[in-house]
């Protein structure tokens, strides 16, 4: 009987125990919930801030970034002067940034005085390309009005009767736009220095800093993964840049060629244009081919005769663009085309020309990265091709330091 009696009472605790639990999960799932919303608007905003600071350092910032990216193409030399010929490491990076900043210097000699002379002649042969483009004035009046019509209509739509009085300033615009060409060139020779600044020590001395970073990784797997990323960056990064260096001098050769053919005046200086262009995916070919355009018209008598010579451009841009280089780099570089304009468009305004020059390169590296990190190799399937296998058996000189 007394057994009897109590069966009611644990039943009735059993199942209050069993809404407590119940009552206890639906908080915690609550709270993880909130935790994960919280964590998700801690990422964004971590996100913008890196980004916003990036837009504000930017002087600062991108020397350290070209010299980095410029150290992964120069380390191979880098080792080969130093180990094999035995010359001392700050004597070897010497070498090697001599022999970049004579490369650029000879690219700017090349160039320099062929298009100060396209430049003063500009005005002159305006009157004679506006001739030629005539045909075009009726379409474009058209679509002046059209956008002239809709600024109107909403204007009047938002019921605001304002009126804009622009103040004019008088004096010192000579004056101020020399002053800015000056503030120009010094911001660019600053950072030019930085940048061979730090060039110069990343090939002396990187390797010792990557083999310190590797030594306080706190376990072997940690170690060895970081070796991994940082000869896969350097590997793949390096013979990208490699890569396309040798095509944008197939390009460059070809299109002097095209250009000296075809009667162009100085097809050296179009021939390095279009060289110096193809380093920017997309934007940079589109603008070699606006650019061809108008020199046709200037030296042409036809506007289909200057068709010809931004013709030829593009046939030489998908030769190269769509079959020889996506051949050469298919095993190494598998990112998705969207994502490359999407990095491009916005490195480009982040950076200006620079930024666009990086895109590829930052987003192939950001990519191994998120192939070597089992939290990331999602974003990393996302960025490209399936996540490979890592490289165990290649790594860098600095490894043999990590043991």
């Amino acid at each position: 009987m007394e057994t009897r009696g109590l069966a009611p009472d644990d039943a009735f605790e059993r199942e209050e125990l069993t809404q407590a639990r119940e009552t206890v999960a639906q908080l915690e799932a609550s709270r993880e919930r909130r935790l994960n919303t919280l964590s998700v608007c801690l990422l964004v905003l971590t996100v913008l801030a890196v980004f916003y600071t990036l837009y504000f350092t930017s002087e600062i910032v991108l020397p350290f970034v070209l010299a980095g990216v410029f150290n992964l193409l120069l380390a191979p030399p880098m080792r080969f002067l130093h180990q094999r010929l035995r010359l001392p490491k700050p004597l070897a990076a010497l070498l090697l940034i001599a022999l970049l900043f004579g490369v650029v210097g000879a690219i700017g000699a090349a160039i320099s005085v062929p298009a100060s002379g396209w430049i003063s002649k500009a005005p002159q042969s305006l009157p004679a390309l506006q001739q030629k483009l005539s045909f075009l004035r009726h379409p474009i009046n058209a679509v002046q009005d059209g956008m002239e019509r809709v600024r109107t209509l909403m204007e009047q739509g938002s019921g605001h009767g304002q009126h804009v009085v622009t103040v004019a300033q008088s004096g010192g615009g000579l004056s101020s736009f020399g002053s800015s060409i000056l503030v120009g060139t010094r911001a660019f020779l600053g950072q030019l220095f930085t940048m061979l600044l730090m060039l110069f020590f990343f090939l002396y001395e990187g390797d010792s800093l990557l083999r310190r970073v590797v030594e306080i990784m706190p376990t072997w797997a940690d170690k060895r993964r970081a070796v991994q990323i940082a000869s896969e960056i350097e590997h793949n990064v390096s013979l990208y840049l490699l890569t396309i260096t040798v095509m944008n001098l197939l390009v460059g050769g070809l299109n002097l060629i095209q250009c000296w053919l075809l009667g162009l005046p100085n097809p050296l200086l179009w021939g390095v244009l279009a060289f110096l262009l193809n380093y920017i995916p997309i934007l940079g070919p589109f603008t070699g081919i606006v650019i061809y355009f108008f020199v046709g018209l200037f030296v042409f008598p036809s506007v289909l005769h200057a068709l010809l010579p931004p013709a030829i451009y593009l046939a030489i841009h998908f030769m190269e663009g769509e079959t020889i280089t996506p051949m050469l780099l298919a095993k190494r570089f598998t990112l998705n085309p969207v994502l490359v304009m999407g990095s491009l468009m916005f490195w480009d305004w982040l950076w200006g020309i620079p930024g666009a020059f990086l895109s590829v390169p930052m987003l192939a590296v950001f990519k191994i990265v998120c192939d070597h990190v089992e939290s990331l190799t999602a974003i990393g399937h996302i960025l490209g091709g399936a996540p490979r296998k890592p490289r165990i058996g290649k790594a860098l000189p600095f490894a043999s330091g990590a043991e």
